[in-house]
């Protein structure tokens, strides 16, 4: 049997690594999963009060125009509740994106290291991927724009951009937008945009406003900590969530996650206070990195991208051993950790587990 050629040399999605399997593994039985950049303070006791209420319907197919929640965040956002879709995360808004929109040899454009999936489903449609390098860790709009042919269909810009947490200002990113034709989608990936704290980070809803060909994307499996519920979702002009929609599998939500989204919006308490301890995280970071000499970008994110010094895959190991997952492998920065801003007390336990692995490999090398 033969699948389809555009997939034959895709590689396999790679998560972070289970904390199960590394216990097993290694032996350990206390173990720090600082990968996925899940949100360590949980989610909203709201939102577990919803899932608990949605037991008795478990036997019953969820809402497949998710219309509570559809409403909830139309009210939220300040849009028309026909500019909205929902899917298992923004991951799955994305394939449906490249599904609607995408047709062998096409092309979409993205940054050289960003989020992987803008990729892989440009691939899986038969399209060609054009990678753009990142300049200074975030994304060249500029080299961007050189890079538009009368083949292009998608532009894919990650904004905090996953891994670097680098973002684009609102004058960058207005400008790049009204040099861009009208035909072109521009799918603005925003999963961490509440995280972010930087006054002249763009709002998005205002360009969307004025421009039909632009989709934000958003999740709730980060802030809102409703990872593995996998709930994320698209905001557009109706015509293109209309698109979208026509290859929308039913029931691709589940009663749990619409009805915990919905409550998790409403706890404005429990996003602040995340968002808050999340950047007192990432100033520790950056103070304990400045103290090693370790250089790092400036992250709008819950999570850090800083230079080992040292082949990522040495450190990964060796934090590993001492049970702290991180992230590494990065194509163009080879010697680069990316590590979830934790709880103070898992990032101090990082630090002090980095500090070692450093010290070994001086020692060793």
């Amino acid at each position: 049997m033969q699948p389809k050629q555009s997939i034959v040399n895709l590689p396999v999605y790679q998560p972070g690594k289970p904390i199960e399997e590394v216990k097993r593994e290694l032996g350990l039985t206390e173990v720090i999963k600082l990968a996925s950049n899940e949100n360590p303070f949980g989610c909203s006791e709201h939102a577990k009060a919803a899932i608990q209420d949605e037991l008795a319907n478990i036997s019953i197919y969820p809402d497949s125009f998710s219309t509570a929640l559809t409403g909830a965040v139309a009210d939220y956002l300040q849009v028309e509740r026909n500019q909205l879709i929902f899917g298992a995360g923004s991951d799955e808004v994305i394939l449906m994106l490249a599904r609607a929109y995408l047709s062998p040899g096409d092309e979409t454009i993205m940054a050289d290291e960003t989020f992987p999936q803008y990729k892989h489903n440009t691939v899986i449609e038969g399209g060609t991927a054009i990678e753009v390098p990142l300049k200074d860790g975030t994304h060249d709009l500029p080299a961007m724009l050189a890079k538009i042919t009368d083949r292009t269909k998608i532009i894919w810009i990650c904004n905090p951009n996953n891994p670097t947490g680098t973002i684009n200002n609102e004058d960058e990113l207005a400008h790049f937008v009204s040099q861009v034709p009208k035909n072109i989608i521009i799918a603005l990936d925003e999963a961490y945009f509440e995280y972010v704290t930087n006054a002249e980070y763009p709002n998005s809803l205002e360009l969307l406003r004025g421009h039909e060909n632009i989709i934000i994307l958003r999740t709730f499996s980060k802030v809102y900590g409703l990872a593995s519920l996998r709930i994320g979702y698209g905001v557009a002009h109706s015509g293109l969530i209309r698109h979208v929609n026509q290859v929308r599998e039913p029931f691709n939500t589940t009663r749990f996650a619409q009805a915990a989204a919905v409550a998790s919006l409403a706890d404005l308490d429990f996003l602040n206070n995340c968002r808050d301890r999340n950047e007192e995280g990432r100033r520790y970071l950056y103070q304990e990195f400045d103290r090693m000499g370790l250089s790092y970008f400036e992250s709008q994110g819950n999570f850090v991208m800083f230079d080992a010094k040292l082949p990522s895959q040495q450190v990964f190991d060796g934090l590993l051993r001492r049970g702290i997952i991180s992230r590494a492998r990065w194509t163009y920065y080879p010697t680069y950790i990316r590590i979830t801003v934790g709880s103070q007390e898992q990032n101090q336990s990082f630090i002090r587990a980095l500090e070692e692995v450093l010290q070994e490999a001086a020692v060793l090398g």
